[in-house]
């Protein structure tokens, strides 16, 4: 899975340097389908479950999910950006909130506080604890920071296909879940929202959105259970890589 993660991550940050205002999402996407090609992969998610688009662009309040429009970034959004790419049968899946030119103080908080819980439960991911270690991680530092953590929607495992088990919830929902293993190949994924963690669908049956309209906030990373500290296999592609676009 090493090469699709680092692919993923590479798209990830080109995408990442491509946000500007007074692009459109529907811009954002057709670039990262150009890029992904180029790479000799495909996204996973364009036509999965019937999704229409090559990646999840989530503005503001959009949680996750968001799809691509003829909307407008304007200076002061944040998105996130969600990545998954198939490479060789194998799947990486990747995810970061960025802001486009600039952002409130507020904004770039909620994005601190959701990358270092992602940290936090990425750091759980030891051979022996439980899913649920990484789940009360996240949902400690998140809530102990005034903030909330989205239910609906939570990490999985991920290898040849893009969502399997186990789920990996952002919260501890009480129930025993599985002991980690090494080899497991897991996508923890932090949606925190400034507000309620109360979310609703729009009339797109894709777009989820905080149900109160504060912002939220999403990263997220494919990582590896090892015999001892968890492998980030969505690396920051900025490292040299082997990869070579066309």
């Amino acid at each position: 899975m090493r090469p699709a993660c680092v692919l993923a991550q590479t798209v990830l940050d080109e995408v990442c340097d491509f946000i500007q205002p007074g692009i459109t999402t529907k811009q954002i996407d057709a670039f990262a389908a150009e890029r992904i090609r180029g790479y000799g992969a495909k996204s996973a998610f364009l036509g999965y479950r019937k999704f229409p688009c090559h990646l999840c662009l989530s503005v503001n309040d959009q949680v996750v999910h968001g799809l691509a429009t003829d909307q407008r970034l304007k200076f002061g959004d944040i998105i996130s950006l969600d990545v998954g790419v198939v490479y060789h049968g194998w799947i990486g899946d990747t995810a970061r909130t960025v802001a486009v030119g600039g952002c409130s103080v507020e904004a770039q908080r909620l994005m601190d506080v959701t990358v270092q819980s992602l940290n936090l439960g990425i750091a759980q991911a030891l051979p022996g604890n439980r899913v649920a270690d990484i789940s009360r991680a996240i949902q400690r530092y998140v809530e102990g920071n005034g903030y909330s953590v989205v239910r609906e929607f939570v990490g999985h495992g991920v290898g040849r296909s893009m969502h399997e088990e186990p789920q990996v919830p952002n919260f501890d929902d009480g129930k025993k879940s599985p002991r980690l293993q090494p080899g497991m190949t897991i996508a923890i994924e932090p949606m925190v929202n400034a507000g309620s963690p109360d979310v609703r669908i729009l009339n797109d049956g894709w777009t989820v959105v905080t149900k109160d309209g504060q912002l939220s906030a999403h990263f997220e990373h494919t990582v590896l259970v090892t015999a001892a500290e968890p492998e980030i296999l969505t690396c920051h592609a900025k490292t040299p890589s082997p990869l070579k676009a066309s």
